[in-house]
């Protein structure tokens, strides 16, 4: 779990000794405000720009975009709870050391029964294998085409060439 904070970022930058040109004095601000949010547990995330809406006169609106530094850190709080959940379950382990305990839970773990080989036949042979397979393939060439349930449009009717030609009215 974090915590974020929020905020708007310098938009000049502050004079300092040996710091010369905007951009120098920009950064060095961005630099000194970074140190001192790092030194609370503050870890910079992003730079955001974000669309606020102002009142410009009486009635009127306008949109304008600010400028946005995020910092996030760790609650005390996350630390706690992994060091507990470790202990539990370092109570929880056992050293098995008996051997006739480790047998029984290999026993265990193995199938009473070996699963069946996929790959042999049911005591037919080849040719008998062939046949069924030309029989399913024959039924399914003499079936009905299958249609889908969404393709149920009416399909129109084939007409003579001649009335294809005929523009329509």
């Amino acid at each position: 779990m974090f915590e974020y904070k929020v905020i708007p970022a310098p938009s000049r930058g502050s004079k300092a000794k040996g710091v010369k040109g905007t951009q120098a004095r920009f950064a060095n601000t961005l630099q000194t405000l970074m140190n001192e949010l790092g030194a609370d547990g503050w870890e910079y995330q992003r730079a955001d720009t974000l669309p606020v809406e102002e009142r410009q006169g009486l009635t009127g609106k306008a949109t304008s975009y600010q400028n946005m530094l995020v910092f996030r850190r760790a609650l005390n709080s996350e630390t706690e709870p992994q060091s507990q959940v470790a202990a539990l379950i370092e109570d929880q382990t056992e050293i098995v050391e008996d051997d006739s305990i480790a047998a029984e839970l290999q026993e265990e773990a193995l199938p009473a029964e070996p699963a069946p080989d996929v790959n042999e036949p049911d005591e037919q042979t080849a040719d008998e294998l062939a046949k069924n397979a030309k029989a399913r393939v024959d039924e399914t060439l003499k079936a009905e085409p299958f249609a889908f349930p969404w393709d149920k449009r009416a399909k129109p009717a084939k007409s003579n060439d001649e009335d294809a030609k005929l523009p329509a009215e």
